[in-house]
């Protein structure tokens, strides 16, 4: 049998009761907040899991349709790619490797397309930076030169610096303007590692220009004995 409640007791359950009934809507809303928001970051989590999962499946689709070379299978993979795995790393993924297989095929305007798609789409600015190098690499050889400059302006990762330099010093060579080209081609050379083979070819371009930078690098007091007539006509 339960223990009738004395006075104090009833007093506290009545002053409960009464609070409850002021404040407990507020309470019971601000709960179902609380723990809504916990279960929605679980559930966003979670459905991007699946999301990364489902878009490596498909992407595993566009790798198979670029290795057969059937560009009709690689349009309908792409484009269920970006359709339903826009904002993924392997949607991006994808995107460069099908220009890719459009360049391999002589799909100049496919090969443009992607690459456009991912340097404009891309949230990671690795991904934008390749595609913007790799487009300005199809504008050049298009004699497209305006264009071309204009994907190598804007900022870049620190890291992609030296090849952005470089490809600029290709469209500029082509352009004709050798001293604005001389300037990039040795920001790139600089901004290389000196064990990096790709530095040497930077040299070799260099070189056609009639600069010899591993000889500056290797003197510099020879570099500061140049005359101011002589520093001139290398920048030039």
């Amino acid at each position: 049998m339960a223990k009738p409640l004395d006075f104090e007791e009833q007093e506290q359950l009545d002053e409960l009761k009464h609070f409850w009934k002021q404040y407990g809507n507020l309470i019971t809303w601000a709960l179902i907040a609380i723990f809504g928001s916990f279960a929605a970051w679980n559930g966003y989590h979670y459905w991007q899991r699946g999301q990364q999962a489902q878009a490596a499946i498909m992407y595993d689709e566009v790798e198979r349709a670029a290795a057969s070379g059937e560009t009709g299978r690689l349009d309908r993979a792409l484009a269920d790619m970006k359709d339903k795995f826009g904002s993924t790393a392997f949607a991006q993924q994808a995107g460069l490797l099908a220009a890719k297989t459009y360049y391999d095929k002589g799909n100049i305007d496919g090969t443009k397309t992607s690459l456009v798609w991912v340097a404009g789409k891309s949230a990671d600015e690795g991904y934008r930076a390749i595609a913007k190098l790799r487009l300005a690499g199809v504008l050049l050889e298009a004699k497209d030169y305006d264009e071309a400059l204009q994907q190598l302006s804007g900022s870049f990762p620190k890291d992609f610096a030296a090849l952005v330099a470089d490809r600029r010093g290709d469209v500029l060579t082509a352009q004709g303007k050798k001293g604005e080209a001389k300037a990039e081609y040795e920001k790139a050379y600089k901004g290389m590692d000196e064990r990096t083979q790709y530095r040497r070819l930077v040299e070799v371009k260099l070189n056609a220009l009639g600069v010899n930078p591993s000889a500056a690098l290797s003197s510099p007091a020879a570099a500061a004995a140049v005359s101011p007539a002589s520093a001139t006509e290398v920048k030039q």
